[in-house]
């Protein structure tokens, strides 16, 4: 056999020199390591491996090479039970081979030993010595070392990556804060509608990082922070990236959220590490968005709190005003749940101003929807005025949302500009819902008909009631069938006593019609989110407004039963049971007064109602303003409106619980 020949596995590394390439991506000396590596093993391998090829002689055959006297010397190892031998004839650099002995009795008392001695065979005795085990603990160390090296290698490349989500592995205690210079902001106060008031006290702060001397000069300390309290979607972030670009200071922006981890002490290592960053950038702003993810009440809850949220919230407090000091760097944070911060956190010297971006008025609205309104293709008949009057209570993304949702209507319809009646159907989708097939001809459709006519009838008789803006019988997403719609009056501060009474009445002129209509036994369900709405009015009036014979007195409030804040485990009322047997009678009278009030209304128009229906189920829409004129050609005189009683008729505590509506009509 031709021991010289090259093993097969060294064949294979060249057929597949791939297979010899380390991971990819190591540097160097990985490289360098993972060559040496190979070295080693084909060193200390390929002499294994052709050692393995080559069968062993048997014990019978080593006998007889003994005997015809081609041995020359021979190596026992008592212990391991092994003899190698070498033969005249053999080279001196070949291996020597070996054969395994057998038996109980010692080897040098044998038959072994006897036959060795004669045939004159040099023989050397290692009692206790085997093979030499250094180079394969070596070559063990050796690989745990190169596995080692490798492993570091990856953590250390994945480290640097710094844009993805394994690249943190290291970075624990890193600040993930996004940095903006000043010409990456691109946002000043022109591109923030809607909240001047909170523009006005924030110019304070751009004047502070633009002109610092003008306020030290005369003793006064810049604030320390800013937080913006408001609803969802009024315009917190993008008002304090507009003060950064105003001041064209560095920005940093972070959520509160991203400051707690799984590990224990990583939330208050990347606040030192954020603050670290700002003071080497200062002045400059720190932006923290949904700070009550981390700034939330100390020991309250269930279970006493959060450790780690805790120690990263009293770090955030020391970096805020500390021993140290944060001087030029001004942090503005946002929430929309100021009742859950800690008492510590809103203290002067911490949060030195508290800005209010509530929901914008209709200035406000139409001034959002002009900066919106920019970059889409609006006709001529869409007024943005118009679009501002309808749109109470929405906040500057639900103004957005409504003009992106009308351009993606517009688009769908193959128009070339966005249209009045675009901008209506998106105002309804994001309201109610999705408009769906209209109902078949058919007694459900007769009974919606009815039900919101009642209450578009009353919103247009009743003298305190809002004015009807559109009522329809196209159904919607989400189970509506039907809606009547009023416009929310802005330029009422306070609501009247007349104003609850008349809301209450309109909301239950379906539930009347129905009952005037079709009779009591084909009332429907209908009406359930009516009496919901006008349970909790008529509860509002009795128990917080003082609007019943209970007296001026508020006996319940307003407060937020928070679990997590250790509130709400008591719901204990306020008052006695003899009050709240009042209270339920109270505001069973009024529900009554109100229900009887708007089937008397329906009654006495009903053929002004049975017009209005007919011409709904034809139309399936109508406006606000068309509905009144409709009346109005119908022959109902709006100028001489039904009398509304100032004061409820006295109607007894005993009769109000036991008549029936019907006998209130």
């Amino acid at each position: 056999m031709d021991y010289n020949r090259p093993a097969p596995v060294l064949i294979s590394l060249k057929r597949y020199p791939h297979r010899m390439k380390p991971a990819s991506g190591n540097n160097k000396l990985v490289k360098r390591l993972s060559a040496f590596m190979l070295g080693l093993l084909l060193t200390q391998g390929l002499p294994v491996l052709a050692q393995a090829k080559k069968e062993p002689p048997s014990y019978s055959d080593f006998l007889r090479q003994v005997e015809a006297g081609q041995v020359e010397k021979v190596d026992l190892y008592e212990k391991q039970r092994v003899a190698k031998f070498r033969l005249k004839d053999q080279s001196k650099d070949s291996p020597e081979q070996e054969v395994r002995l057998f038996g109980q009795n010692e080897y040098l008392d044998s038959q072994f030993a006897k036959t060795l001695r004669a045939n004159d065979v040099n023989l050397n005795v290692f009692p206790n010595q085997g093979e030499n085990p250094l180079p394969g603990i070596l070559l063990q160390v050796f690989i745990g070392f190169l596995l080692v090296v490798l492993l570091l290698s990856f953590l250390r490349r994945a480290a640097s990556n710094t844009s993805s989500g394994p690249g943190q592995i290291l970075n624990f205690g890193k600040s993930k804060a996004r940095f903006h210079m000043e010409s990456e902001t691109g946002i000043n106060f022109a591109d923030v509608a809607g909240i001047e008031e909170a523009k006005e006290e924030l110019q304070e702060v751009v004047t502070f990082l633009k002109q610092p001397e003008r306020f030290t000069a005369v003793g006064a300390r810049i604030p320390r922070g800013v937080l913006l309290i408001g609803p969802p979607g009024t315009g917190k972030t993008l008002l304090a990236r507009a003060v950064s670009g105003e001041a064209g200071v560095p920005f940093f922006s972070i959520s509160g959220s991203e400051f707690v981890e799984m590990f224990v002490g990583v939330g208050a290592s990347r606040v030192r590490d954020l603050f670290k960053k700002a003071k080497e950038s200062a002045p400059c702003l720190v932006f923290i968005d949904e700070i009550d993810a981390v700034g939330r009440q100390r020991g309250a809850g269930i279970g006493g709190g959060n450790d780690e949220r805790e120690q990263t919230l009293n770090q955030l407090l020391t970096e805020m005003d500390g021993f140290e000091g944060n001087s030029g760097v001004i942090i503005i944070a946002a929430t929309n749940r100021p009742d859950v911060l800690d008492s510590a956190l809103l203290r002067p010297g911490r949060f030195d101003r508290q800005v209010m971006v509530d929901l914008p008025s209709y200035k406000g609205r139409l001034g959002i929807l002009e900066v919106h309104a920019r970059d889409k293709k609006l006709s001529d008949d869409v007024a943005l005025d118009s679009v501002a009057r309808r749109t109470p209570g929405f906040s500057g993304a639900a103004l957005a949302n409504v003009l992106n949702e009308a351009a993606i209507l517009t688009a769908r319809r193959r128009k070339e500009s966005i249209g009045d009646l675009e901008v209506d159907d998106a105002i309804d989708r994001v309201t109610i819902g999705l408009a769906m097939t209209p109902h078949l001809d058919s007694k459900k459709k007769w009974l919606i008909a009815y039900h919101e006519v009642g209450h578009a009838l009353l919103a247009t008789l009743l003298k305190d009631a809002d004015p009807l803006n559109k009522v329809t019988i196209l159904p919607r997403s989400g189970g509506v069938g039907g809606f009547s719609q009023q416009v929310y009056n802005e330029d009422r501060v306070f609501q009247s006593r007349a104003w609850f009474f008349d809301r209450i009445t309109m909301a239950l002129g379906g539930r009347a019609a129905e009952v005037e209509i079709f009779g009591d036994a084909e009332v429907t369900s209908g009406a359930s989110s009516d009496l919901e709405y006008v349970a909790n009015l008529a509860r509002s009036m009795v128990t917080r407004l003082g609007m019943s014979d209970l007296g001026h007195v508020a006996l319940e409030s307003e407060r937020n039963d928070d679990v997590f804040l250790g509130q709400g485990w008591s719901n204990r009322p306020e008052y006695s049971e003899d009050i709240a047997v009042q209270i339920d009678r109270q505001v069973r009278e009024i529900v009554l007064h109100c229900y009887g009030q708007a089937r008397r209304l329906i009654r006495e128009n009903r053929e002004l109602v049975d017009k209005l229906v007919e011409m709904l189920l034809e139309r399936e829409t109508v406006e606000g303003e068309e509905f009144r004129q409709l009346a109005i050609a119908y022959g109902q005189d709006l100028s001489k409106k039904p009398p509304v009683p100032e004061k409820r008729p006295a109607i007894s505590a005993a009769a109000s619980v036991l008549s029936p509506p019907s006998l209130l009509s």
